[in-house]
């Protein structure tokens, strides 16, 4: 990155990309600096060709609790304008994040509310551990809803359930996020990091081109009639033909593991 972030850390293992949310003792609470360094972050992922899977994550007992109240009760009288800098700084970031090239996983390592949710479901394979918790909380405190979460909820979880969640601010444990659909797998917690990093690095061994298309196929596909999807899907598959899918085809062929590059 440009500077060193103060709100996250961004490592790499190999080709993965780790992006840990690390402001512990505020619950990863999202401030105008944690968007503007996680949209950054996002970023510079986007833009190195070695980074092959990106993995996002909290540090602490949350993943993260959404917008930081204590910084919005700070913006005074100004908080309409300072409150829409966070959304319009935050939704850069989810915006990056929807638009890697690269396999995004999730791994939500404990309490997770409001716009963090919003956060914790733009993943592609989202891990949860068996202790996290998930709940909206905008009515808590007299807000709306941001973070994408209108977005991906009721693609993800139906219109009925978002709207529950939305107006009750009931709370799923995550088994009943895995039942719903909001998470991929649920894992114990002492085995969380270890589960998501080897994920991580399965889809990182993987055909990039292959990946990149697809993101992009589901992203568009609710936007889309069926023969525009259907084009694009030829496209992307004919594409793929000339890559990562010759080395796939090859080696299905020769009866070997392919060797993506």
């Amino acid at each position: 990155m440009s500077s060193q972030p103060r709100t996250l850390t961004v490592e790499r293992d190999g080709a993965v990309a780790i992006i840990t949310l690390h402001r512990p003792d505020a619950a990863n609470g999202i401030t105008q600096e944690l968007a503007a360094e996680l949209g950054q972050a996002a970023y510079d992922c986007a833009a190195d060709s070695a980074v092959r899977a990106v993995l996002l994550t909290g540090s602490g007992r949350f993943f993260c609790a959404g917008g930081d109240v204590k910084e919005m009760v700070g913006y005074g009288e100004r908080a309409g304008a300072e409150t829409k800098k966070l959304a319009d700084l935050l939704h850069r970031a989810v915006t990056s994040l929807a638009r890697l090239g690269t396999p995004l996983i999730v791994a939500v390592n404990g309490t997770t509310a409001g716009a963090g949710v919003g956060l914790a479901i733009a993943g592609d394979l989202v891990l949860a551990a068996d202790t996290a918790t998930f709940t909206l909380a905008y009515t808590n405190v007299g807000l709306s809803p941001d973070g994408g979460t209108t977005f991906a909820l009721p693609r993800l979880i139906g219109l009925r359930r978002t709207q529950e969640l939305l107006y009750t601010n009931r709370r799923l444990s995550a088994a009943e996020a895995l039942d719903w659909g909001l998470v991929t797998r649920v894992v114990p917690a002492g085995e969380l990091a270890g589960e998501a990093l080897a994920l991580a690095h399965q889809l990182a061994a993987g055909p990039a081109d292959s990946h990149r298309t697809i993101r992009r196929l589901l992203l568009d596909t609710f936007d889309n009639s069926l023969e525009t999807q259907l084009e694009l899907e030829a496209r992307g598959i004919a594409a793929c033909a000339e890559t990562d899918g010759r080395e796939g085809a090859s080696a299905f062929v020769e009866k070997r593991a392919p060797k993506f590059h």
